[in-house]
């Protein structure tokens, strides 16, 4: 497996700080997770979502919205409708984030681990 390099003078290292800028906030792998199966109503990622705000909600949606992941499509009606779909490039990013939820559950037991040692001070795992 070749090794990950994000030496500061690389453009890779630039490209990958911007995307993770994107998809490492608390809520946005969730959400995108969560249109996989099919478009989605704003109440309806609330609720499956569980613990969000709806100002959070509405301020990751926006964000994911600016950098092309998701498309917002408002039907006039009243209350008006928005669903929100992946759109393409939302769609690419559901293997790597299939390949990290994975990587968390394989490996949650350890993390829990090392925080319990680092907790109580023996911070050899």
């Amino acid at each position: 497996m070749k090794p990950i390099h994000l030496d500061h003078g690389h453009p890779n290292c630039a490209a990958t700080r911007d995307v993770l800028t994107i998809v490492g906030s608390k809520w946005a792998v969730l959400i995108v997770a969560l249109l996989e199966e099919r478009p989605k109503r704003f109440s309806e990622l609330k609720r499956e979502v569980g613990d969000i705000s709806q100002k959070s909600l509405t301020a990751v949606l926006r964000e994911l919205e600016r950098d092309g992941i998701l498309n917002r499509t408002v039907t006039p009606s009243i209350p008006p409708r928005v669903d929100y779909a992946l759109t393409d490039l939302g769609q690419s990013l559901l293997k790597p984030i299939a390949s990290l939820g994975r990587w968390a559950a394989e490996n949650h037991p350890d993390v829990l681990r090392a925080r319990a040692c680092y907790l109580s001070g023996n911070k050899q795992a």
